[in-house]
């Protein structure tokens, strides 16, 4: 695919939209949709990195309530012909057809390959990669198994969402600041995972979410990691003009 004239690729990620509760949520809803209205005529595609929302399961005939703004907002952008591409993230990696059949949005449960303009991006939600982070990592091997998604899709949907929301609102609160500092480069799972790729194969950028954390990062003299951060805090997001990527912030 190539970006030619004012058109753009967007990159966006974490709204984690239902936390901390429906009012506040609504509110970020809103924004989101004000920025999507915005980039409608210059946008070329536009990637969710994943965590668009803080909990989502699909039952066999039901779908979570509420955030009918953005899906309708989604639906409107494909149907106007504006590729959109959506990675699962940790909070909603229990996706299965709903956004394919309904919304024409292909959905990611791994890290993919894409190419722009002769420069290779290498997109992804970011969890479970790296080093470390052994009990998450066993816990979304838990989590993305068919027979422990179908025990939890018996339960009333009223009891598994109200679970769910409880161990999402518990995992923020353990996480607590952890989020807002750069740990450098040694520490940062995602550098130290990025490096260990670019070993074995070349990307120009590698573009994740999930840390929360806006970075743009040199990797080496061609390579950059770019973390998208979220839109709970920082309200940010990467543009792609077809030669530079750059990270921005919207605070409409």
């Amino acid at each position: 695919m190539d970006v030619t004239g004012n058109k753009k690729i967007y990159f966006l990620s974490d709204f984690h939209l239902g936390a901390p509760d429906l009012p506040k949520s609504l509110v970020r809803e809103k924004k989101i949709i004000r920025f999507l209205d915005e980039i409608r005529t210059t946008a070329a595609a536009v990637f969710i990195v994943g965590d668009l929302f803080d909990f989502w399961y699909e039952y066999k005939k039901v779908v979570p309530k509420g955030y009918v703004r953005i899906l309708g907002k989604l639906a409107e952008m494909t149907d106007a012909g504006i590729p959109v591409h959506f990675f699962v993230g940790n909070h909603d990696m229990w996706m299965k057809d709903y956004f394919q059949k309904e919304l024409n949005i292909p959905v990611y449960f791994e890290p993919a390959l894409f190419e722009f303009n002769g420069k290779r991006f290498l997109i992804g939600h970011g969890d479970g990669l790296g080093p470390g982070d052994h009990g998450y990592k066993f816990i979304k091997k838990i989590f993305r198994n068919k027979a422990c998604q179908w025990l939890f899709g018996i339960l009333p949907p009223h009891i598994g969402v109200g679970i769910a929301h409880y161990l999402s609102r518990k995992s923020r609160k353990n996480t607590g600041q952890a989020d807002d500092t750069f740990l450098g480069e040694e520490k940062e799972w995602l550098i130290i995972y990025s490096k260990e790729l670019l070993k074995k194969d070349h990307f120009d950028f590698l573009i994740f979410g999930h840390r929360h954390l806006p970075i743009d990062f040199t990797l080496n003299g061609t390579s950059r990691y770019i973390n998208l951060g979220d839109w709970i805090k920082y309200f940010s997001y990467a543009i792609f003009n077809g030669q530079e990527l750059e990270l921005k912030y919207y605070n409409q």
